[in-house]
């Protein structure tokens, strides 16, 4: 691993903020006209990204950077969300080396399950996930659907 392959926290004022929003969107791009609602990363602003640097925890690798993922504490687990990599950079390993960064981070914070959701309609992401030991733990709807729109999965640590 270089050092540029190295986790980094990006604090409310890292100039990298701006890459962090860029990459989600650019990233998250591919889900347009594929899920059902639309993805919440089109409500994410600087601001909003600003505010889960303030309240939670945003770490990226890479110096555009190529890969984020933020982390917000809730009781009883830690949960990602936005976790997003360059397009050149996927299947490198980033994903993986981020979720390991928010277990080492979990069990620091005396936390002992991660917890993520994920859209219905992504069933490789369900993989993926599943493949880093997460299991399935429920379903959700968003309002005004009466059909599960996205999956929590949970994984215990320790």
């Amino acid at each position: 691993m270089s050092v540029s392959d190295a986790p980094r926290r990006i604090l409310a004022d890292d100039p990298n903020l701006a890459g962090v929003l860029s990459l989600i969107r650019t990233s998250f791009a591919y889900m347009e006209g594929r899920i059902d609602p639309p993805s919440s990363m089109h409500r994410l602003t600087m601001e909003t990204v600003h505010q889960q640097a303030t309240e939670g925890e945003i770490w990226a690798i890479g110096a555009q950077p190529d890969a984020v993922i933020f982390l917000t504490p809730h009781p009883g687990c830690l949960y990602l969300g936005k976790l997003a990599v360059a397009e050149a950079r996927r299947g490198s390993g980033l994903a993986r080396q981020l979720v390991e960064l928010a277990e080492a981070r979990a069990q620091e914070m005396g936390l002992d399950a991660l917890e993520l959701q994920t859209r219905v309609e992504l069933v490789e992401n369900h993989a993926t996930f599943a493949r880093m030991g997460f299991v399935k733990t429920g379903e959700t709807a968003h309002p005004g659907y009466d059909r599960a729109t996205s999956i929590t999965m949970r994984k215990r640590l320790g």
